[in-house]
């Protein structure tokens, strides 16, 4: 593995190379894709709990008496639904109607809220807020450098949780508490991005690693295992969850995403919403649509989707399954119609393979029946 310039490395890059993680370049960050195996990850979030390093996730906060006016400018959700102690998770959208970036806002004050940011957007992201804060009375600040990020993840994730921080159990799914964290201020939130239970911890980085070997002795009698980058991704995609710049960008539009839920045209005018309009009206011409295979093989992003032998688009996202036992993936395809239990082929080594038209999620959260 070579880096064509100086990777970027968390607080814990120490604690993974203690741990054994094999290492890799994520858009410039030097972060574990596993440490033990994808499947034994992926196995133990589903069914007891694991540990990430997210800290090359982004954070901005937004003060001031319009942060919320500011917010609901450059959101195509509605963040006015939520108030102190709630957090959503939305769509940045630009004059076109693509996506800037996937966000999850927390509000800890009427006049005070934190944005969760993709890595590899980060600093366009920010670059993007300021350009749009002009005549509000809003301060931005990207403080990504001062935090560590953990994210806890499983169905035993809660009691874990629970021996330090016994408020966050009655957090709702979306909560967001501001608390002390080894006696440096933090957040936690009941988010996540694998389709279980979970909390992310967003405490000061020069304690973040007192938090990770914290989880780690607690949760030894609870199955918590580290986790990497391999089994995040496979989760995510069986939960049906975006991956910023693979799955959606500038390009695509919620509505082309399948995530319309996240665009609330109601709420008054934001940027983009006329282009979203119109693109309602016309309807779609491509959607990101799901897929499983029905014979056995391991679809990748490139794969060609076939309906009736003609090619109809390709796959973004597509792993393995360690749930369904099955190949699934999304890709856009130019038969936005094409509903559940349609038979198209996708194209793997020269082979077309079965498959199946699946509206994610593939798996649901809490029980073990997959989303066939």
């Amino acid at each position: 593995m070579t880096f064509a310039t100086q990777p970027r490395r968390t607080a814990l890059y120490d604690a993974h190379k203690a741990l054994g993680a094999r290492l890799v370049d994520f858009h410039g960050w030097e972060l574990p894709i596993q440490y033990q195996g994808i499947l034994k990850e992926h196995q133990a979030v589903r069914s007891s709990c694991g540990i990430f390093d997210v800290s090359h996730m982004g954070q901005i906060w937004a003060r001031g008496p319009q942060a919320l006016a500011f917010l609901q400018k450059t959101n195509t959700n509605d963040v006015s639904r939520i108030g102190p102690g709630k957090a959503v998770y939305s769509h940045l959208p630009n004059e076109r109607g693509g996506v800037v970036d996937d966000v999850i806002i927390s509000c800890l004050a009427p006049d005070r809220y934190l944005i969760v940011v993709n890595a590899a957007t980060l600093e366009k992201d920010f670059r993007w807020l300021q350009a749009q804060a002009q005549g509000f009375k809003v301060e931005l600040e990207n403080a990504s450098d001062l935090y560590g990020m953990v994210a806890v993840q499983g169905p035993e994730a809660s009691r874990l949780m629970g021996l330090d921080f016994p408020q966050v159990q009655d957090l709702p799914r979306f909560g967001a508490l501001e608390l002390s964290i080894f006696d440096q201020p933090g957040v936690i939130t009941r988010t996540g991005y694998t389709g279980e239970d979970g909390f992310e911890i967003i405490a000061p980085a020069e304690i973040i690693s007192r938090v990770w070997d914290d989880m780690l002795a607690k949760g030894r009698s609870f199955g918590l295992m580290p986790c990497g980058l391999g089994a995040r991704d496979t989760l995510r995609l069986e939960a049906g969850y975006l991956l910023y710049g693979q799955d959606i960008d500038e390009d695509h539009t919620s509505f082309e995403a399948d995530y319309g839920w996240v665009v609330k045209l109601e709420k008054g005018d934001f940027i983009g919403k006329q282009a979203l309009l119109m693109h309602k009206r016309e309807g779609l011409k491509r959607r990101l649509t799901g897929i499983k295979l029905l014979e056995p093989g391991v679809p990748r992003a490139g794969a060609e989707v076939l309906v009736e032998g003609e090619v109809c688009g390709a796959l973004c996202s597509a792993t393995f399954s360690p749930s369904l036992q099955a190949g699934i993936g999304v890709g856009y395809l130019s038969r936005p119609d094409l509903g559940p239990g349609a038979q198209v082929e996708v194209k793997i080594h020269g082979r077309q393979v079965p498959a199946e038209i699946v509206k994610p999620p593939f798996y649901s959260r809490g029980t073990k029946n997959a989303k066939a």
